[in-house]
Parts: structure tokens; C-alpha cells; sequence
């Protein structure tokens, strides 16, 4: 019935939709957002997800199934749709979008906004006014670039705050940089900011790619300070300008054309694309960056591209004029207003069908291809991957295969009181915090640990069996011989004998075997060991922490039920309204009247007591 509303309640919805650009969301019953979509009329668009011709792919549809609410923002334009989405794809990460992977860690170069700003490798983008070059994906790309850079620029390297004050005062002393001419002293004031300025401007130039004229730059420099006299400065200028020349032929001419562009190709297989990106700076290929997608299993390639592009410019300050891309792309318009926006000129997205620039991007898609293996035979290997200690743990234990997916369970209660047992589960040596699971105890209230164990086993591995669920292979029990045997007993019944089992006790580290009386010793040293009790720690770590929630729960619940007046379903009412005992306890008369609806005379009652009886 349920599912039936929520249709009904789309279906309206989707008759009120404008055609006019914007962006839509679509949320699930709790009200997280999905997906996060723009679209240059947003009726036609939206409308397109929930007709029964549209061809079915199992995540759109998964997705679709999900969607109970419908959304949308309207925009004057589809830039304004374009930066909007971006804007919300950023903040809410929805689980549907397509996102670069691991794009945080990409390094970028830095030039600090300072009097002698500093130039530097980063990873981390402060918005203090620097200017910021990348990212690179090619680590050893960048190191190289910087290095290069240092050699040619006399550029500080320290991290000091040269303000006029600290250089008037001579804080500051100069190092070995000044004496092996890396650096002119700026410090002590021997460079003033109008020449350190002009460095940094080549700088600039030099890590846009701007390369030619900085050459110019410097054979004129060269032969000025050569005129007068000033041969081992002109001796300077030159070995700089070998270094740039060394650095320019490293890189490959691809065009006879001084252009500026960048060239996008994709490549997609199964959820996963990869984007490479070629940076051609007056005609030569200066660098190639490659970008790893997910969540791309039901778009198109040409669709990849624009979301790629919409990403990585949003980040970036390096626009060039021209883009090249495989395909032509649905909202090339408004991605080129929004480019020429961000780049204050106008930028071309062009699409190459014949000739030289063809050839470019088919290099491109191949490059793109050839990385998306290797990203697979990555996977491949992490998915085979096994950890040394959970080898040793398969060794020690006898097993007849590794155990990568643990499970252990731990019980709490105080004299029977507030029993929660906790099951924590590791995989491959490492905790998955989102299979951890909680249960309150409801067979007795007697501290019969035993009883108590045997119910969290039952009910995890029942529910498991029905759901057809895989199972561990290893269980671990927090205690000794006695909690061994009634969670052994459980599984026999439930035909899960086969599931390797053991208990750990906490005294001397013994290891309980089914069906063996006495204890088993593992090595102190075994890493198997360590894992074990890293184990065991976490799964009472996280029985103690379910144990007091509970608890103090109840009893913070037990101080409204000592008020006349208050019920069950009033309590509920106020502890859902406020948050907490203690939100009632600094709440007025009037406030628990109009929000928390009670009478007056009850609502007395309750600042009455709290004020006799305040919490701490």
C-alpha cells in the first residue's frame, strides 16, 4: 500500500514539473538524496525516468525503486543548472552520482599569496588568495616539474613569513641557498618585491606551459648582461636556460599549431571509466593526467566526458581556449558558457573527425583503455590479496582455508541488567563497521552469560540462513570452555557445524577448541595471535558501548516516569520533541506547552521536579 502512495504521490508531482532548465533530486523514504541531476527543461527530463519504454538498467532501476520523493530547484539558465549541480553533488555525495575516485589526493603545485610567495607540492587547496596548478596524477611528474622549476627560477625554498617588518629587522639570516645562487636573498632584503614578482610571474608562465617566451626572456637577458660585462651573471642566465631547454625537449610536439588545449578522452567497462587528460601548451604534450570513475555502469561514454568535465574544471584554474573531446556532448553549449565564464574568453569544445587531430584522440582513447586494465588487474589483486596475519591466524588454527571474514561476539550486562551482546565482523584482518550488529537480550534477566551468548549466536546465524546470506569463515566466542559448548550446541542445530569455531578466554590468551578439553597456547609472537585479541578487544569495546547506551537509556526514561501525569506515550512524545531527559530539564512552562503539547498543570509539574530532582 505503501509503495502504491508513493507512486501516486510522484506521479503528481511530476505533472507540476516546469520546462524550464534547473536541477532535480531524487530522495529515499528517509529523505537522503540519491541522485542529484540538471537538465535543460526539467519536465521532459525527469519525466523520462519513470516511463515504462525507457530501456531498464539494473542500477537506474534499483535506483527508481528507491526514489520516493521528487525535487527539483529551477535556474535562469543551464550554467546556472551546471554549477548547481556541481554544488550539490559536492555537499550531499549522492550514492547514484557518478564521482572521481580518491580525488582528494591528487597533488597539486602551489604559489602562496604572500609578498615572496613560495612555490610548493600540495595536496591540501587552502582559499587564502594561492594559485593553484594540477592536479597532477603522476607524482613523479610533479616532483620533476618542481625540481626543474627550482633550477631555472631563483625561487626561496623556506617557509618564513618575510613581512617588511622581518626583513627591516634582519630576523631572518640567509642560508645556503643565497651562497649557491638558488636564491637572491629576499630575507635580508637584497631582492626587492618588484624583481621577486617577476619571477614568479615566469614561474607562472612556465607551469602554464608558456614556454617559448620565457626562452626569449632569457636569451635577451643573456645578452644584455653579456654587453656589459657581467659574464658570470650571463653564465647564470645561460645554464637556466639549458635546464628549460633540457625540460622542453622532454616534452612531445604533437602539433605544428602554438595552441592551447587540453584533450579528453574516456574509456568505460562494467562501474567502472577512466578519463585521461593530455595538456597541450604551445603545441607540445606537457603533461597527461589520468582519473579514475564510478558508479558509471548505465551512463554513456559521451556522458562520462561532460561529468568528468564538469568536475575536474571545477576544481581546476587551468582552462585553455579549446577542449577536445571523443563525442559530442549533450550540453556543450552551456558547458562552454560556463568554461568561458570561469576562463573571462571564450572556449570552443570541439569534437576532431579527420586528420591529425583524430589520430590525437584515438592515442588518448587508448591510453584511457590500456589504464582501465590495469585499474581491473589492480582489483583482481586486492580481491586475491591476503593478509599475512590472517594467514598465520589459518596456520595456527589448523584451517582448512583463510579465514577472511570473521565474526566474534561479546556479551554485556550488569547482574543481568541491560543485556546487550555485540557481534563485530572483520574482513581480510580489518573491522567493517557496517556489518556490526547489536542484540538486546530478551530471554532472561539473570547474569547467565551463557544463555545469553547462545541467543545472539541463534539469532544471528537463523536470520542468516534465511536470507541466504553468506556465511563466516571463522566465529569466535569471547570466553572460555563453558560459552564454547551452548554456542556449539546452537549450531549443531542449526546443521552449522561445519563453521570452524573457537573460544578465546581473557586471562592468559587460551584458546578453546569444540570437542578438546584443554586449552591450546598460540605464540605470543604469532601475528595470528594479535589479530585475535585485536578482535576480541573491539567486539567488547563495542558490547560495553551498546551495554551503557541502554542502560543510561533507561534510566534517564525512568525519571519522566516518576512524574505524575507523564505516561508511556507521553514520555515518547516529549523525548521524540526533545531530543533528550535532559532538553526537558532546561525547557520552560511555555515552551512545554506549545511544543510538547502538554497541559499546563503537567507541564508545572515537570519543571517542579527537575528542579528537585536536576540531572547532572
Amino acid at each position: 500500500m505503501a509503495q502504491v502512495n508513493t507512486k501516486m504521490n510522484i506521479a503528481e508531482k511530476l505533472k507540476n514539473l516546469p520546462q524550464k532548465p534547473g536541477c532535480y533530486l531524487f530522495k529515499d523514504k528517509n529523505a537522503n538524496i540519491l541522485y542529484v541531476g540538471k537538465a535543460a527543461g526539467l519536465r521532459q527530463r525527469v519525466r523520462s525516468y519513470f516511463q515504462d519504454s525507457r530501456p531498464e538498467h539494473p542500477r537506474l532501476r534499483a535506483m527508481i525503486n528507491k526514489t520516493t520523493d521528487v525535487e527539483w530547484i529551477v535556474t535562469d539558465s543551464e550554467v546556472e543548472a551546471l554549477i548547481l549541480e556541481n554544488n550539490l553533488i559536492k555537499e550531499h555525495k549522492p550514492r547514484y552520482n557518478v564521482s572521481l575516485r580518491d580525488d582528494k589526493s591528487y597533488p597539486y603545485i602551489r604559489i602562496t599569496n604572500e609578498d615572496f610567495p613560495r612555490v610548493f607540492v600540495t595536496r591540501r587547496i587552502v582559499r587564502d588568495g594561492s594559485q593553484y596548478f594540477g592536479p597532477y596524477t603522476d607524482v613523479k611528474n610533479v616532483r620533476y616539474t618542481l625540481k626543474t622549476l627550482q633550477r631555472i627560477f631563483p625561487v626561496r625554498s623556506c617557509s618564513y613569513d618575510l613581512t617588511p617588518e622581518v626583513i627591516r629587522k634582519k630576523k631572518v639570516r640567509l642560508c645556503l641557498d643565497y651562497y649557491i645562487d638558488k636564491c637572491k636573498g629576499p630575507c635580508e632584503g637584497l631582492q626587492s618585491m618588484d624583481d621577486y614578482a617577476k619571477i614568479i610571474d615566469r614561474v607562472r608562465r612556465f607551469l602554464k606551459g608558456k614556454t617559448d617566451e620565457i626562452v626569449k626572456e632569457l636569451k635577451e637577458e643573456m645578452t644584455t648582461l653579456a654587453q656589459n660585462m657581467a659574464f658570470e651573471d650571463a653564465a647564470r642566465v645561460r645554464d637556466r636556460l639549458d635546464a628549460l631547454e633540457t625540460y622542453r625537449n622532454s616534452q612531445k610536439i604533437v602539433q605544428s599549431e602554438h595552441v592551447d588545449r587540453d584533450i579528453v578522452t574516456v574509456a568505460k567497462e562494467d562501474d567502472d571509466a577512466c578519463a585521461v587528460l593530455f595538456k597541450v601548451r604551445e603545441g607540445k604534450i606537457i603533461g597527461r593526467s589520468h582519473y579514475y570513475l564510478k558508479k558509471v555502469e548505465w551512463k554513456r561514454e559521451k556522458e562520462i566526458v561532460e561529468i568528468f568535465l564538469n568536475q575536474y574544471y571545477q576544481k581546476s584554474d587551468e582552462i585553455p581556449r579549446e577542449v577536445f573531446v571523443q563525442d559530442t556532448i549533450e550540453n556543450q553549449s552551456a558547458v562552454e558558457q560556463w568554461l568561458s565564464g570561469r576562463l573571462q574568453r571564450k572556449v570552443n569544445i570541439i569534437s576532431p573527425k579527420i586528420g591529425e587531430k583524430k589520430k590525437l584522440m584515438k592515442l588518448g582513447v587508448k591510453n584511457a583503455r590500456y589504464l582501465l586494465s590495469e585499474l581491473k588487474l589492480q582489483k583482481e589483486k586486492a580481491k586475491n590479496y591476503i593478509p599475512h596475519a590472517v594467514k598465520a591466524l589459518q596456520r595456527d588454527l589448523k584451517l582448512e582455508k583463510p579465514p577472511v571474514h570473521i565474526e566474534c561476539f561479546d556479551v554485556s550486562n550488569l547482574q543481568g541488567a541491560d543485556a546487550v551482546a555485540s557481534m563485530v565482523y572483520f574482513e581480510n584482518g580489518k573491522p567493517k563497521k557496517s556489518q556490526y550488529r547489536r542484540f538486546n537480550i530478551r530471554t532472561k534477566e539473570t547474569p547467565d552469560d551463557f544463555a545469553m551468548m547462545k541467543e545472539a549466536v541463534k539469532r544471528r546465524y537463523t536470520r542468516l540462513l534465511n536470507e541466504a546470506q553468506s556465511l563466516p569463515d571463522l566465529i569466535v566466542i569471547d570466553g572460555g570452555k563453558g560459552q564454547l559448548s551452548s554456542v556449539t550446541k546452537i549450531l549443531s542445530d542449526l546443521q552449522l557445524q561445519h563453521i570452524p569455531i573457537i573460544g578465546l578466554a581473557k586471562r592468559l590468551e587460551e584458546i578453546y577448541f569444540p570437542g578438546i578439553n584443554d586449552a591450546q597456547m598460540l605464540p605470543k609472537s604469532s601475528s595470528g595471535l594479535k589479530l585475535l585479541q585485536r578482535i576480541r578487544d573491539e567486539a567488547h569495546r563495542f558490547a560495553i558501548t551498546a551495554h551503557r547506551q541502554k542502560r543510561s537509556k533507561r534510566t534517564l526514561a525512568s525519571e519522566l516516569d516518576a512524574i505524575a501525569g507523564i505516561g508511556i506515550k507521553r514520555r515518547e512524545k516529549l523525548l521524540k520533541t526533545f531530543g533528550s531527559v535532559k532538553s526537558i530539564q532546561n525547557t520552560n512552562v511555555q515552551t512545554l506547552v506549545a511544543k510538547g503539547h502538554l497541559p499546563e498543570k503537567i507541564a508545572k509539574k515537570v519543571v517542579a521536579y527537575f528542579q528537585k530532582h536536576p540531572i547532572e
